[in-house]
């Protein structure tokens, strides 16, 4: 299966595409540049960068693959987009993972046997005292859904471990578990999605309609009361 992947939910922007080369092997291409903002600007020249990499038009992709969320408003909603509007001008069918199983999927590759069959949690900070959290088997397609939770909240949903915690919300949950008398390390705080990752897991993903964004939370943007304009009777 030829894949284009693409991820803009957190910290970082990436995409790649993995296809079958005409000797037979796998092959991987991938852009990914870690950054606070302008995630949509740079997408799209880092769709355009590894689809001439690796030589391929859309029309020769299997899938088209995006993360859909948790993370930023503007994030989700940019990969999203790309992917929506990717997938109907080529008729390419397009499937999404959560931006914490694509993680979940890079802790295993860089944990490797630390794992040590210990369950997999990926905590991202989502402010305000909160945490994006999912919950992982060896499986991470198999999870259980993502939720948006106080760290206390989080480490019941581990329970008494061992767990290992991986990123930027990994230390809070990690003391959470431990404090409940669990046992549980945080890991790899500074771990991103990657759309190299997501190239790995898209064939096992099923097609999405309708393609959606998981945000967990309202937007933070609210109408300033003193800027709206005046109704006028008609």
């Amino acid at each position: 299966m030829n894949v284009l992947a693409i991820d803009t939910c957190l910290g970082a922007a990436s995409a790649a595409v993995r296809w079958r080369g005409k000797d037979g092997t796998w092959k991987m291409r991938e852009a990914y540049e870690e950054l606070s903002v302008g995630h949509a600007e740079r997408l799209m020249p880092m769709i355009a960068e590894v689809m001439a990499a690796a030589g391929l038009a859309f029309s020769d992709l299997d899938r088209i693959a995006a993360t859909v969320g948790p993370g930023t408003f503007t994030g989700v909603r940019a990969g999203v987009a790309a992917a929506r509007g990717l997938a109907l001008a080529s008729g390419v069918p397009v499937a999404g993972a959560t931006s914490l199983a694509v993680m979940a999927h890079r802790a295993d590759a860089s944990l490797g046997a630390g794992r040590a069959g210990r369950l997999l949690a990926v905590a991202v900070d989502a402010r305000r005292g909160m945490v994006y959290i999912q919950v992982f088997p060896r499986d991470p397609i198999g999870a259980a859904p993502a939720a948006l939770l106080a760290p206390e909240a989080a480490a019941r949903l581990i329970g008494n471990g061992p767990a290992i915690v991986v990123g930027s919300g990994a230390e809070a949950v990690a003391l959470a578990v431990r404090a409940a008398g669990g046992e549980a390390e945080a890991a790899l705080p500074d771990l991103q999605p990657n759309a190299a990752s997501l190239a790995l897991m898209a064939p096992g993903l099923a097609p999405a309609e309708p393609f959606a964004p998981l945000y967990l939370r309202p937007p933070d943007v609210r109408p300033q009361n003193d800027k709206s304009l005046p109704r006028v009777a008609p």
